[in-house]
């Protein structure tokens, strides 16, 4: 198998204290003529009376925005790795129409996947009040810091509904800049991520798999860097007998990653606003969101809505990611599949 270089340098290997000064390369702004098609695109599937489970470029049809839609797949998988559609002014829409916008704005980009067992293609990120410690509990449903991640599947998005009160603000960083800067901290100890390790998959078990994944950090294949990571549930899977004890440098290593991902310059934060559309890609970037304080009143509390999408000519993968991707085929993979796991769209 062929070493990943050095030092690796394309597009997404930005560093955060410059792209945030770039933002003419990550914001969408959206002007009336495109908000006046997305909506338009919107009535005519809600006036069809479709079922949101089956949303598709199709269904979704925003014939004037193809060309833009195409450019920000190409900027997700080939770019910089993320983009930011804002201008929509969610006061002016009912919560099925906000979810229509969306899902079909992501139907432009790859199709929607299982966000967990119960089949759920629109996730719900807010504070449920959950137990940050309990390993059953995802901390997204909580108030907690949620550390740098990516999730399962090709790219995540989020629309902002409500702001928390104070703090929650999202959090980006560059999977091939955490390389670099361990590279030249320690070779050795990167490289120690370059072997499998085991990743809790909490409680979402395939029929016969088991409750663990065992796929590197970082996985160069193809000439490509790609990373999953979830350090939490890497730990709470040292909770099963058949997972070898982390050794002394594993650890080191791992926490050498986690202050990289950390570190200021590397990283970097932005205010997501209600209308606000934010589209990751999660294999050459993870994200992270700050602890908040939520408003008291039920209806004012921090709320956004979630897609994991599978996009078509994105990258090909490692064999090694189909023991947490189902399937590693282009535009079909990704997501939670278990016994029992039924597609649906929740709204409210």
């Amino acid at each position: 198998m062929m070493k990943p270089p050095k030092s690796i340098r394309t597009k997404s290997s930005w560093i955060g204290s410059d792209i945030v000064q770039q933002v003419d390369k990550w914001i969408w702004q959206l002007n009336d003529e495109e908000i006046d098609a997305l909506e338009r695109a919107c009535n005519k599937f809600l006036e069809q009376n479709n079922s949101l489970e089956n949303i598709n470029t199709d269904s979704f049809d925003c014939p004037s925005l193809n060309n833009k839609f195409r450019k920000i797949r190409n900027e997700l998988t080939d770019g910089t790795g993320f983009k930011v559609i804002s201008g929509l002014d969610v006061s002016r829409y009912s919560r099925r129409e906000i979810a229509t916008i969306f899902m079909g704005i992501g139907s432009q980009i790859g199709s929607p996947r299982s966000q967990n067992a119960a089949g759920d293609l629109l996730g719900h990120v807010r504070n449920i009040g959950g137990d940050a410690k309990d390993t059953s509990t995802r901390i997204y449903q909580t108030n907690e810091r949620q550390t740098f991640h990516t999730d399962s599947c090709d790219v995540v998005g989020l629309i902002c509904l409500k702001t928390a009160k104070q703090g929650g603000e999202s959090l980006l960083v560059s999977a091939e800049s955490i390389y670099n800067a361990m590279m030249k901290k320690n070779p050795h100890l990167t490289s120690l991520l370059f072997d499998p390790i085991a990743t809790d998959k909490i409680g979402e078990v395939e029929l016969g798999e088991n409750p663990y994944f065992n796929i590197p950090v970082f996985n160069w294949f193809n000439n490509r860097l790609t990373v999953i990571y979830q350090r939490q549930y890497i730990d709470s899977a040292q909770r099963f007998d058949s997972v070898k004890a982390h050794s002394a440098e594993l650890v080191k290593a791992l926490d050498l990653f986690d202050s990289m991902a950390n570190d200021p310059s590397l990283n970097f934060s932005m205010w997501l606003q209600p209308g606000d559309i934010q589209l990751v890609h999660n294999h050459s970037l993870l994200h992270d969101r700050r602890s908040f304080e939520d408003w008291p009143g039920q209806t004012e509390k921090r709320h956004l809505l979630r897609l994991w999408l599978s996009v078509p000519n994105d990258r090909e993968l490692p064999p090694s990611f189909a023991q947490r991707f189902s399937t590693v085929n282009i535009g079909d993979r990704g997501g939670v599949i278990v016994e029992g796991t039924k597609l649906q769209v929740t709204i409210d």
